[in-house]
């Protein structure tokens, strides 16, 4: 039971490490400022957001980050070609509780804290950092939703480039996981990692679609999930300390049973695996005589020139 003693967490979304800085570093600070914002919008919830958003894109506050997360549709983070924040309110609902984000706030602290390095920097440099010893998690902005010139994400990802990012781990023996695309109902999201990578490729039910829901829809989301090799090797291990149930002496190779082997290799006309048996036991099997007999026709009618022909229509005529 191999368990991690020291974490690092990464993404190039600074708001968003600086976030997780003050969740496991400082989390009863966080707690108190998300509940004076969750506490304060319910005279006008709609415009309160508002006045929230501009407050993070001037600041960058991370309580201010935390609570557009709660409220926003699908807490989805989207951004303007500006690089500012600008995805709406779910005006649906206020978000989650205080009571319920302290909880959640204070468990991750709890896993985290004192445990854990930050940075904000490309995966690429912080990917390649990894040696065999550590576990790497990736989960980059899905192909099926983020194209190059999607401005909705902070930035996207180079398929070919992440591909040479992961033959650069295998030929390191890196153990990691990444999570990329998959499928909503019928659809298809983006294409699979290359088969050379030799990856473990996995599918994760991750529930039901909320955009599909949004539209009306019942579709269920699959994730696709990919085990590196050296992460497989580890967790299929053959365990060679099984006791036999048998003597190892029953599990040699006995001499050929001929009496028995050849009628059952002419009964389902295996010619040719006897051929060979006979070559390699320099012995000669007796042949299986086989009985023709002819097919006995028969006797038809003589033929008669006379024949006359009727058109029947009815079931009375027939």
């Amino acid at each position: 039971d191999e368990r991690a003693s020291r974490f690092h967490i990464n993404d190039l979304n600074k708001p968003l490490i600086d976030l997780w800085r003050e969740i496991v570093n400082a989390p009863d600070k966080l707690a108190k400022e998300y509940e004076a914002l969750w506490r304060a919008q319910h005279d006008d919830p709609k415009s309160y957001y508002k006045k929230i958003r501009d407050d993070f894109n001037l600041t960058g506050r991370p309580d201010c980050f935390l609570y557009l997360l709660a409220r926003c549709v699908k807490a989805s983070v989207r951004y303007n070609a500006n690089g500012e924040f600008n995805q709406s309110p779910d005006n649906r609902r206020r978000g989650t509780t205080p009571s319920t984000m302290r909880q959640q706030i204070f468990g991750a602290s709890y896993l985290l804290k004192g445990r854990t390095t930050f940075s904000s920097r490309n995966y690429r440099d912080v990917a390649l950092q990894a040696s065999a010893c550590d576990l790497v998690y990736m989960d980059p902005p899905y192909q099926g939703v983020c194209g190059n010139h999607d401005t909705r994400y902070l930035a996207s990802v180079q398929f070919r480039e992440f591909v040479e990012v992961l033959e650069q781990l295998n030929a390191r023996k890196v153990r990691y996981i990444v999570s990329y695309d998959g499928r909503t109902g019928d659809k298809v999201y983006g294409v699979r990692l290359p088969e050379h990578l030799n990856l473990t490729h996995m599918e994760l039910e991750a529930g039901r679609s909320s955009q599909a829901t949004l539209l009306g829809r019942d579709d269920t989301t699959v994730e696709s999930l990919y085990l590196s090799p050296a992460l497989s090797k580890v967790l299929v291990k053959l365990d060679d300390d099984v006791p036999l149930p048998c003597p190892l002496s029953a599990l040699r190779v006995q001499p050929y049973d001929t009496d028995t082997l050849f009628p059952f290799l002419d009964e389902m006309e295996l010619r040719a695996l006897k051929s060979r048996i006979e070559k390699r036991l320099a012995i000669t099997a007796p042949s299986v005589s086989s009985i023709v007999t002819e097919a006995v026709l028969p006797e038809l009618p003589p033929f008669s020139a006379e024949r006359t022909y009727a058109v029947v229509d009815t079931p009375e005529g027939l």
